[in-house]
């Protein structure tokens, strides 16, 4: 795929395509692939990253972007310079019980192919994240992670995001504790 023009040398991100969506797929599994090591059972993670799991989740991302549930409901992608799909994430209405989607947003991924965190397309992907929930009108954002994930927690912290009280487990195979972090989004 060949670069946007007006990429620019730091890369851009835009909405997602049906195109995009065995990108997606491909890049969620790598991302978990490098981060999720240690952190969920290894038969776990073996089977996400499987063939025919990868087709599933292409076909999952390609329904989320072509039907999404509402038009607040949003995949972006950012892209290299080079062109190349560098992370994606999903937002949308917050999905708890103690959150109102009328106000209330949600990350609900975020990945970034394995390299690219410290090439400054997660904190393109992120401001363009919450730039979009403004616009559709949600005040506050929120997102869980694993709680051992040190490296996301650490990185939506250092964004401004800080957990707020909320934890549980999921569950995959084994408990793995999740907490929830939030934070306020500008008025656009």
């Amino acid at each position: 795929m060949a670069a946007d023009p007006s990429a620019g040398a730091a890369g851009f991100v835009r909405a997602a395509r049906s195109a995009d969506a065995g990108l997606l797929a491909r890049v969620q599994v790598s991302s978990w692939r490098d981060t999720l090591g240690g952190l969920v059972p290894a038969e776990v993670l073996g089977e996400l990253s499987a063939p025919p799991a990868v087709a599933r989740f292409g076909d999952q991302w390609r329904e989320a972007i072509t039907s999404p549930p509402t038009s607040r409901h949003k995949v972006l992608v950012a892209y290299a310079p080079s062109g190349e799909v560098a992370g994606f994430a999903s937002l949308g209405p917050a999905t708890d019980e103690d959150r109102w989607p009328g106000s209330d947003g949600e990350l609900y991924e975020f990945h970034l192919a394995p390299g690219q965190a410290d090439a400054g397309h997660g904190g393109r992907l992120l401001h363009a994240v919450a730039d979009t929930l403004a616009d559709d009108g949600f005040a506050t954002a929120c997102a869980w992670v694993l709680a051992d994930d040190a490296a996301r927690v650490e990185f939506l912290q250092g964004a401004g995001w800080a957990p707020d009280g909320s934890a549980g487990n999921l569950d995959m195979g084994v408990k793995v504790p999740v907490v929830r972090l939030h934070t306020r989004l500008a008025a656009q």
